[in-house]
């Protein structure tokens, strides 16, 4: 019979635990009901009758505790500590129905997320995994692969359109899981867009209990005592006070100025103030002053200023505007016999008109040293070492000596004159080493630049002739002429512009090898830099123009089918295959591999007389009749970089040296001109160019001065010919 008393006995002190909890669970404060408050109990608004009851009690626990007293709230602990022991004995009981309820609502209420929780990652950002396959790690340390997601952009809008449910679906970034929100989570997320609180039950707009009443009560709130320090002077003030006034007596923190209540009054005149300083005076424009007046306008003018009658009634029949007097010249006795003028007022007008109708501008007077227009160049000393001096002077031609050339290693002087003769000089004695009679008059004259050939080319009226010298090395000319004749004709002849003849008698005497027979006049001849080909200039209009001939294998060609007008001189570049030819206002560059035009230079001249590309090959200098040196740098632009204009009358040679930065120009003025011209490797700084020396010495002759300028291939020297018949070297 005791277990059944003692079961009455737990069951009676169980029901009075549970009410006790009902009871205590209505104490719980705010902040303990927002640590239970989960999405899931948010959102629900259908509450039970049970549900409002205990929301009722808990408002009253929730007056009444406030007003609980230390005794109070250790008695609710002893209570706490009574349903502990009572849980227990509980436990160790048989159960039953009663007991079964709360363990059943208590797991069913558990709203842990413990189970959905299967990536135990951490709290961290979920891009660090975005390019790897899996997700996260499981408790064993396993990974867990991302979800298989074949859903292309079709199945997506697919399941938009027949999934209801599709707007409600979200995705969890730490599982990668698809979940379905429930009509509470959607409701709680409808009420955070709209800026309203997560719990239903929240009310905003409670109405405020102020503390402090407006009645006046028999008790005050609070019965301290006063501090000590609310009625001693503070020292912390004091020192900050004295600070203030030991800054104020330096002169550190100024008062701050009594504001002054008188008005405030504005000078509506100021402007006529000469002195003031305002925004019409600033752009102010003076007033035309008016003329002096004369000595006709005197009152006794002398007679010479008097006019006649006829003068008189002219002067009175012309226009206002035409007549050279304003004013008719009278003559009075004395001044007081001057009577008023008539058009006083009518001029006073038009003054006044003038004044404020007359559109004035004010002129800006810039004050500009000259010395600051001209650019800063260096000083010619220090682009030293340059030609300065006459040294030698080369006689032995009868008439104008046209063409120079020199060999490539600077000991031998090629010159042709109009005389008919083609002269060798050495350069180092002035003396004339060898003369070679032509039949007609020699245009041009070209060293091969070939140091292991010794030949020259001779244009002479329609032929070109490739002439041994027989010069310097007795080896050097031996293997010229060895190379000449070791040669082996075609087995088929071929059809070419030009005739190649082999010199016999006694022109191979004189030197002669090679004849090259052309069928109009040529005026230029030039080698290519490797030495085999060479190219000559016919004074003819079509497409033969230009032709370019081969030395080994004796062959001429012409490469173009068509003019494009009359042909001046023609180039080839020193390091790549391009072809320079220059017409009278342009020069065109052609690609010999691609046989194609690569660049059209437009030289803004008349007519172009010759031109010298820079041993770099980037940079191309062109003379013209019209006294001009135009500078082109090939990787700038077509234009001319720089136009020079330093001589007075047509621009005959130009010349580049091939080591020193040094260019030259020969005009018919008779003076030659050297220019330092610095090309720099860095393609962002542009070259330099510097007249450093004029160079007079020819005397002009037929109205031409100097025709030909040449530099010395390693020594800063330059060579000159002109119309005197004489050869000059400047060093």
């Amino acid at each position: 019979m005791e277990p059944a008393g003692g079961s009455r006995r737990l069951s009676i002190l169980s029901t009075q635990v549970l009410e006790e909890q009902a009871q205590e669970s209505d104490d719980l404060t705010d902040s303990e009901e927002s640590v239970y408050s989960g999405l899931e109990d948010s959102g629900s608004d259908s509450s039970t009758e049970e549900e409002a009851e205990d929301q009722d009690s808990n408002d009253e626990g929730k007056r009444k505790g406030n007003s609980l007293s230390k005794k109070a709230q250790a008695r609710m602990a002893s209570q706490k500590k009574e349903q502990v022991q009572c849980q227990s004995l509980e436990t160790d009981s048989k159960p039953s129905a009663q007991q079964e309820l709360p363990l059943k609502g208590e797991y069913e209420e558990d709203s842990s997320d413990e189970e959905d929780v299967r990536n135990t990652v951490g709290n961290i950002p979920m891009e660090w995994y975005q390019d790897y396959p899996h997700i996260g790690y499981d408790l064993d340390g396993k990974r867990i692969y991302k979800p298989v997601r074949t859903k292309d952009e079709l199945d997506k809008f697919l399941d938009k359109m027949e999934n209801p449910d599709y707007w409600r679906t979200v995705q969890d970034k730490q599982t990668g899981a698809d979940l379905r929100l429930t009509d509470e989570q959607v409701e709680l997320a409808q009420r955070l867009q709209k800026g309203q609180f997560g719990d239903v039950h929240v009310n905003p707009y409670e109405p405020a209990i102020d503390f402090f009443s407006s009645q006046v009560m028999i008790h005050p709130v609070t019965n301290r005592p006063a501090d000590k320090r609310s009625f001693i002077p503070s020292l912390l003030e004091k020192e900050k006070v004295s600070k203030l006034v030991h800054a104020i007596k330096m002169g550190w923190i100024k008062p701050r100025k009594p504001k002054e209540d008188t008005p405030t009054y504005y000078d509506l005149w100021a402007q006529e103030d000469p002195n003031s300083i305002l925004g019409r005076h600033k752009m102010h424009v003076p007033a035309p002053k008016l003329r002096l007046p004369g000595h006709e306008e005197s009152y006794n003018p002398p007679p010479e200023y008097l006019l006649s009658e006829e003068e008189k009634l002219a002067w009175e029949q012309q226009e206002a505007a035409e007549r050279k007097l304003n004013v008719l010249p009278q003559q009075h006795r004395c001044l007081r016999a001057v009577p008023a003028y008539a058009r006083f007022i009518h001029e006073r007008f038009e003054r006044c008109l003038d004044l404020y109708l007359c559109p004035r501008q004010r002129k800006m007077r810039v004050n500009v040293d000259p010395e600051d227009l001209i650019p800063k160049l260096p000083k010619p000393r220090d682009l030293q070492p340059f030609p300065t001096t006459q040294a030698l002077v080369y006689r032995g031609h009868t008439s104008l000596v046209r063409c120079l050339s020199i060999s490539p290693s600077g000991q031998w002087l090629v010159s042709g004159s109009d005389d008919g003769t083609v002269r060798f000089w050495e350069v180092s004695s002035a003396r004339c080493m060898k003369t070679l009679p032509v039949e007609g008059v020699v245009k041009s004259v070209a060293w091969n630049p070939n140091p292991a050939v010794c030949l020259v080319a001779v244009a002479v009226e329609q032929s070109v002739l490739l002439v041994n010298p027989c010069l310097g090395d007795k080896l050097l000319y031996a293997a010229t002429d060895q190379l000449i004749e070791g040669y082996v004709p075609p087995e088929e002849e071929r059809l070419q512009p030009v005739t190649w003849a082999v010199a016999a008698g006694a022109e191979h005497g004189r030197g002669v090898r090679l004849i090259i027979q052309h069928g109009k006049p040529v005026k230029q001849v030039t080698w290519h830099p490797r030495g085999d080909y060479l190219a000559s200039v016919l004074a003819a209009d079509g497409h033969t123009q230009v032709l370019i001939h081969q030395a080994s294998k004796r062959w001429s060609q012409s490469p173009f089918r068509r003019s494009k007008g009359q042909v001046q001189c023609v180039l080839f570049h020193p390091l790549r295959p391009f072809f320079f030819v220059a017409t009278q206002r342009c020069v065109r560059l052609y690609n010999l591999l691609k046989q194609e035009l690569a660049k059209k230079l437009l030289t803004n001249c008349k007519w172009v007389s010759s031109m010298a590309v820079h041993p770099a090959g980037d940079n191309l200098i062109c003379g013209s009749y019209d006294s001009k040196l135009a500078w082109f740098d090939l990787d700038l632009s077509t234009k001319p970089y720089r136009v020079l204009r330093h001589h007075k009358k047509a621009l005959r040679s130009v010349a580049f040296h091939r080591h020193y930065p040094l260019f030259a120009s020969g005009s018919d003025d008779g003076s030659v001109i050297v220019c330092h011209g610095m090309v720099y490797n860095d393609l962002l700084q542009n070259p330099l160019i510097v007249p450093v020396k004029v160079l007079k010495g020819h005397a002009p002759a037929r109205d031409l001065g100097v025709l030909d300028v040449l530099f010395h291939p390693t020594q800063p020297w330059l060579f000159s010919s002109g119309a005197d018949a004489s050869i000059r070297l400047f060093a």
